[in-house]
């Protein structure tokens, strides 16, 4: 009898509980117009219509007609479904099954979800109340208060506000517009994590392609990894394996193996550190960037014949600049207009290296400006051009075509080409002008206390000896690398030595040094750290003279101005 009673009183306890814990679960009908049965068709359901209206915990479920299956915890609404969670998640559609043993719901044909301000639309939508996540799987969109994204397949967790979409993913807003085949997007931060290969375009006017970063739709900041582009209408394009880049204020930042090609001058720049700022910024108007670390210009705009230049670091700008217009109205009369205009300049900093088959040099800083097509050289500048070395406190390149034209070397100038060992035909004067065509040095002209050391030769090769002259001006011609003739003012000295007689002090003029150890031999020697190139400056050669004409007779003495007291 005791055990009886004990297992009944057991039963009675559990069974008693199980209402409880069915109750916290349990769908309740809190409306309806009407109730029906049909044992035929439906025998396990209740039929209800008229302003139907259910509960289940925190949410309430609202249709114009239902079956409902009370035995299952489970429902069928139809017309007009309404479902509320909370305050914050609610969700509409023609027809909504629902299972409340598993607190899942699936919402068909116009179907419409609403968390806070995203609002997620599609035909056939599936909720996970347990898991808090919605997914649709035939075509749907996700709009918030930037943008709006379509795609084949989507998935929303309203806790986070996070959406992943796959296949057709379609993303755009009144500025951009993102393709990609999959995306992960947080409505309540903007941010577009890509995880596919993305396309993002601006207005047609900027293009970005990656695989994998973020992008924020509402700033326009956007992180991009794994050699990421950026590609501009006017031909400029950013590749780095990460890069930094707002859109809205136009600045881009370039971490390793940065590279900013452009495509309408045809350069590219290298580096391991880049910047570009397309709208400029407080302190400068206009397009600017550089490149530092490893930094390299290629300029590619002769097919034949690349340029290769090396620096610490390397500035390009596009500077607002004016045109003016001249007009010829009549023979008395000029119409003067002006029209707002850019020109592209370049300046490079420190350990200047250049490499070109026509052409190399070397220098501390270089300045080149496109609208003059001048390129200018500073600090110690070398250039060589075939077996021609020239030289000068300042040169400046002129440019033609894309090839140079000639160089201008001011203040210190020297030309040297060896003529074999310890052999050295030279000239040197205040200013040189050296004029190269089709990639070889033609015509050296010197200018302004102007001296050679050449050695010239016999018909069969063999020199005749050696030649130094003093001019005011001097013009040499040269065919196939040698001197062909060389053209003195009438006010020239000059004495030819036999080889063998020539004072070892006339041998080399005052400003002469050689410097071919430091000479970039190809596009990958622009790099080497050369030493410094060591040069007699202008007061040491200056100031030789001086001495020179004191250790003169005074008979032999240029004649000087006498200062008035």
């Amino acid at each position: 009898m005791k055990v009886k009673t004990y297992i009944l009183l057991s039963m009675a306890m559990l069974i008693g509980c199980i209402p409880t814990a069915w109750a916290q679960d349990l769908v309740y009908l809190e409306h309806s117009e009407t109730l029906n049965y049909d044992q035929d068709r439906l025998p396990d359901a209740q039929i209800l219509s008229g302003n139907v209206c259910f509960r289940h915990d925190n949410a309430l479920m609202f249709c114009d007609s239902a079956y409902f299956y009370e035995a299952t915890n489970s429902l069928d609404a139809f017309g007009h479904v309404r479902f509320i969670q909370g305050d914050t998640l609610s969700g509409y559609g023609d027809v909504m099954y629902y299972d409340g043993n598993r607190k899942f719901a699936k919402l068909r044909k116009h179907v419409k979800l609403v968390h806070r301000a995203t609002i997620l639309t599609t035909d056939s939508l599936n909720y996970d109340r347990i898991s808090e996540l919605a997914w649709y799987y035939t075509g749907g969109q996700i709009k918030d208060t930037v943008s709006t994204l379509t795609s084949v397949w989507g998935q929303y967790y309203p806790p986070t506000n996070q959406a992943t979409f796959r296949k057709q993913v379609h993303l755009f807003n009144d500025d951009m517009v993102l393709d990609a085949d999959t995306l992960q997007y947080n409505t309540g931060t903007h941010v577009a994590a890509l995880v596919s290969p993305t396309v993002i375009v601006y207005k047609d006017e900027t293009t970005i392609l990656s695989s994998n970063g973020w992008y924020n739709t509402a700033t326009e900041q956007s992180q991009l990894l794994d050699r990421s582009q950026i590609l501009h209408i006017d031909g400029k394009q950013m590749t780095a394996d990460t890069i930094n880049y707002n859109r809205r204020t136009g600045y881009g930042q370039g971490l390793s193996h940065f590279e900013l090609r452009d495509t309408v001058q045809k350069g590219t720049l290298y580096g391991d550190y880049g910047e570009l700022h397309e709208y400029g910024d407080q302190h400068y108007v206009g397009e600017h960037g550089y490149v530092t670390r490893h930094t390299l210009l290629v300029d590619w705009s002769n097919d034949t014949s690349y340029t290769y230049i090396h620096a610490d670091s390397i500035f390009t700008e596009v500077v607002p600049d004016t045109l003016m217009i001249i007009t010829q109205l009549d023979s008395l009369t000029q119409d003067t207009t002006y029209r707002d205009t850019t020109h592209r300049q370049l300046r490079a900093y420190y350990n200047v290296r250049a490499y070109n088959k026509d052409y190399q040099a070397v220098c501390d800083s270089l300045l080149y400006n496109d609208k003059d097509s001048i390129a200018t050289l500073y600090h110690l500048p070398v250039c060589w051009s075939d077996s021609q070395q020239v030289a000068a406190d300042l040169i400046v390149v002129y440019l033609k075509n894309k090839t140079v034209d000639y160089i201008h070397g001011i203040d210190n100038a020297i030309a040297i080409k060896m003529e074999d060992f310890d052999m050295f035909d030279q000239m040197a004067g205040k200013e040189m002008f050296a004029y190269i065509r089709e990639g070889e040095l033609r015509q050296i002209d010197v200018n302004g206390n102007a001296e050679t050391v050449f050695y010239p030769k016999e018909e069969d090769g063999s020199y005749i000896g050696v030649n130094r002259t003093q001019s005011s001006n001097i013009k040499m011609y040269l065919r196939e690398q040698k001197i062909d003739h060389i053209l003195f003012t009438t006010s020239t000295s000059g004495t030819l030595y036999p080889l063998d007689q020539m004072p070892e002090n006339e041998k080399k003029l005052r400003p002469f040094f050689w410097a071919e150890d430091v000479r970039p031999t190809d596009p990958d020697d622009v790099f080497r750290v050369s030493k410094k190139v060591v040069r007699p400056s202008s007061a040491a050669v200056s100031a030789a003279v001086e001495e020179e004409e004191e250790d003169k007779p005074a008979t032999q003495r240029p004649a000087r101005n006498k200062k008035k007291h």
